[in-house]
């Protein structure tokens, strides 16, 4: 059993709030954290895929009522969005006898903002946390060229061998695509909906570029635009934004896209093994997007993320500002030369960061320059994670 990050934080938050919702992909382990916490205190699982646990919320109010003294665990809670103003009641209720914190423990598999649109009657009521694939914390630097090319869902990366990891995958793609995604909006062509997955693996950390994308499916931009915020919010894809200041420069507007997990990334590219993937042209580019998302896994959520990139080219991969500090300036090479780019530091001169570091594949940190570190993904993510710790 690998040890999550969050169980902790997560243990915080259900000890200070009512309610919790734990948000993150399918199959990233949302469902064993939770048991793992409800099993050291007196607790209730309902699984709302389960028709007999619907049967039990018919009257929602009346069954928890029955349960005001035990964390009740709600699974998959996005398909019961009315459930919210029922929870709504029971906990201004129970704060009056004094039951303050620690009653249910909302597991869903979409994004915050889209869960927040069902659980605004809960404002002041709920806490949210993200909980992803592994990261490179939970599984250090032994495994971390594993944890690149087979991603971080659990049954993948602990799969006995490439090959399984990648059957795992393509299969949790399928499913993704046949089932789980006509549950969030209008019905897509699952058939469609995969081609524009694919292309957004070719076209890994690519500016978006919405009318090839449309040209490409046979669909209009703005049927382009629905797709991509269907898998941002489902927590599959993320959209990087472009570093907005008044610099005296043309800036690149379109964000960045990348497809959140390495290892879906190499699966939608048919690339099983780790020699596949350093033979493609993806390679810097996966590289980059898993470096990137192990970052903002390890960052708090106030941290700001994007990227800079003028029409001269100078041009910075992250540019991370955490809370209380000025931003960071970080390149991603997939190579043991770490040396910077040209546009990078002209970039710099732009942005004036507080910090310059290169993320580099090897194990040793030191100055490139005078004001340039180079780093491994694992040394940046635990700094990150360090300055950027709550309580």
């Amino acid at each position: 059993m690998i040890a999550r990050r969050l169980h902790e934080r997560l243990q915080y938050l259900l000890a200070e709030y009512p309610a919790v919702a734990l948000i993150g992909p399918r199959q990233a382990g949302k469902t064993t954290l939770a048991m793992e916490i409800a099993e050291v205190v007196d607790s209730v699982y309902l699984d709302l895929e389960s028709p007999a646990d619907l049967v039990r919320l018919s009257d929602p109010e009346l069954y928890l009522a029955d349960h005001e003294d035990r964390l009740v665990v709600l699974d998959e809670v996005h398909r019961l969005p009315g459930l919210f103003q029922s929870l709504r009641g029971l906990i201004d209720r129970g704060r009056r006898r004094g039951r303050r914190s620690g009653r249910f423990l909302l597991l869903g598999s979409a994004s915050m903002d889209l869960l927040r649109q069902s659980g605004e009657t809960l404002a002041g009521r709920i806490a949210y946390i993200e909980l992803g694939p592994f990261d490179v914390l939970e599984i250090g630097a032994l495994h971390q060229d594993a944890l690149w090319v087979r991603g971080g869902f659990p049954d993948s990366f602990l799969a006995a061998d490439d090959r399984r990891s990648l059957e795992w995958r393509e299969n949790f793609i399928r499913t993704y695509l046949e089932r789980d995604v006509p549950q969030f909006g209008p019905r897509i062509p699952a058939e469609t909906l995969r081609r524009f997955w694919v292309m957004l693996g070719h076209a890994q950390g690519g500016i978006l570029n919405a009318a090839a994308l449309a040209r490409g499916l046979g669909v209009s931009g703005k049927t382009v635009s629905r797709y991509l915020d269907l898998m941002v919010d489902l927590l599959l894809v993320r959209r990087l934004t472009p570093w907005r200041r008044n610099v005296g420069k043309r800036l690149v507007k379109s964000p960045r896209v990348y497809v959140r997990d390495s290892g879906i990334v190499h699966a939608l590219l048919g690339l099983a093994s780790k020699e596949d993937i350093v033979g493609h042209p993806v390679v810097g580019a996966s590289w980059e997007g898993f470096v990137i998302e192990t970052l903002l896994s390890v960052a708090p959520s106030r941290a700001e993320a994007s990227f800079y990139r003028s029409s001269g080219g100078a041009e910075i991969d992250l540019v991370l500002t955490l809370p209380g500090r000025g931003p960071w300036a970080i390149e991603v090479k997939r190579s043991l030369d770490p040396r910077p780019r040209k546009g990078f530091h002209s970039a710099c001169g732009d942005v004036r960061p507080e910090a310059k570091l290169v993320v580099y594949p090897g194990a040793e940190r030191y100055r490139v320059t005078e004001d340039i570190e180079a780093i491994s993904v694992l040394d940046l993510a635990h700094e990150v994670a360090r300055l950027g710790a709550r309580p």
